[in-house]
């Protein structure tokens, strides 16, 4: 099992069953019985198009995005 990913209790995840899942890692999370692993809750894959724009308002570009700021001249030798 991956040291990165969280588990929990079967217990303790059915009383928090909603936070849990509104709150899930891209890992997901492994659900134990008396210390062994039982059952691995992970998202659901996003749509493609569900990332369109998901980074709006999160991203700000300085300057020109499209320019690597070097002048140079395309007719002239190596």
């Amino acid at each position: 099992m991956d040291r990165n990913v969280k588990t929990i209790g079967a217990a303790k995840f059915k009383e928090q069953c909603l936070a849990l899942v509104d709150h899930l890692s891209p890992e997901g999370l492994v659900i134990t019985k008396h210390g062994r692993p039982v059952a691995r809750v992970v998202p659901y894959p996003a749509r493609p198009g569900d990332l369109i724009g998901a980074l709006r308002e999160r991203i700000t570009v300085n300057g020109d995005i499209l320019s690597t700021d070097l002048a140079w001249d395309a007719d002239a030798e190596p």
